[in-house]
């Protein structure tokens, strides 16, 4: 799930920070690689700590990967507070 997601993303933030200070974290992107769907896009990447995506499976359709890529910029200019660039690969 997207808080799933996100709890995941603040541990593996709050180790860097411990490792290699608070700058060094927040500068850190941080991708979600698990499924990814035109679904749950949206969802994954309002969340806080999530900074992109990679998507596998889903690119295999061009539809799929249309609408991932549809849903990744709604969800991007919706959120003009994230301090960092979001990212799809």
């Amino acid at each position: 799930t997207p808080d799933q997601a996100q709890a995941a993303h603040v541990a593996i933030r709050r180790t860097l920070a411990s490792m290699h200070g608070a700058e060094v974290a927040r500068a850190v992107r941080i991708q979600y690689g698990g499924s990814v769907t035109p679904e749950s896009v949206g969802d994954l990447l309002a969340m806080p700590d999530v900074d992109g995506a990679l998507v596998g499976g889903a690119s295999l359709s061009s539809d799929s990967f249309t609408r991932i890529v549809h849903g990744a910029g709604a969800a991007a200019a919706s959120d003009d507070a994230h301090p960092r660039p979001r990212e799809m690969t």
